[in-house]
């Protein structure tokens, strides 16, 4: 084996499709033993061993994290990447969708950290890699409550860095910006004419695809980025750097 993740066990939620699902595949090409989590059966091929899960509820994270430690030994890296879009008028969102958000968002990566932080922290090495957002630095009108949870996921990014730093801990952060996902091909689909407004809107002129972001976490999950930590990276083209309404 000769990976940038060789002999590294890796677990990568939301890993059915788009983002995950990409992180998945670089990682498995890269010699990870790579645990997919998902609400949705694994795509063909992309990892070592897939675990239906909701990520919301942290007794089963607890209990599938224990099985793949006892099935592994060890687990050397989390791609924290399950969440959902959730946006509305602020006064319009109702109390169940506002939760729905939170838990997906950020309650789900924050049970998937407690659960694999005590086994990186006994073998004294680790690496988590949390997918936030570009809202989680610019703000866009009609997305609340969305760029909430993503900045608390920053938050968290940074807390759990620099808390277990001198432990062999590093915990980053991605910001994606616009992605071809499957959720935004169908908007594009609904939308007839949104693809090339948004396309115009980004520096590159093209929008990103999920390789681009697998490719950050690979960086960031291998020993190459030993020195990074409690930061994030923005992968959106240039985009945020650009002021637009």
């Amino acid at each position: 084996m000769n990976g940038r993740l060789a002999g590294k066990v890796a677990l990568v939620t939301g890993a059915a499709g788009g983002i995950g699902a990409a992180t998945a595949r670089l990682f498995s090409g890269h010699d990870a033993c790579v645990h997919g989590l998902d609400l949705l059966p694994a795509s063909a091929g992309a990892v070592h061993a897939h675990t239906v899960i909701d990520i919301r509820d942290a007794a089963a994270v607890e209990t599938a994290v224990a099985a793949i430690l006892a099935r592994e030994g060890r687990i050397d890296v989390l791609v924290n990447n399950a969440g959902t879009d959730v946006f509305s008028e602020p006064l319009e969102l109702d109390d169940a969708d506002w939760e729905r958000c939170m838990a997906l968002n950020l309650k789900g990566a924050w049970h998937m950290a407690r659960a694999v932080l005590p086994a990186m922290l006994a073998q004294g090495a680790g690496s988590i890699v949390n997918i936030a957002s570009v809202h989680a630095h610019r703000i866009i009108r009609g997305a609340f409550p969305y760029p909430v949870a993503k900045h608390g996921l920053l938050g968290l990014t940074r807390s759990l860095g620099i808390e277990y730093a001198d432990r062999g801990i590093r915990v980053n952060s991605i910001s994606p910006g616009l992605v071809l996902v499957p959720r935004i091909e169908a908007w594009f689909e609904r939308e007839p004419g949104r693809r090339e407004e948004q396309t115009a809107l980004l520096p590159p002129r093209r929008i990103g695809t999920p390789e681009e972001i697998a490719y950050t976490a690979l960086f960031l999950a291998s020993d190459e980025a030993r020195f990074i930590n409690a930061t994030d990276i923005l992968v959106d083209g240039g985009r945020s750097q650009v002021y637009h309404d």
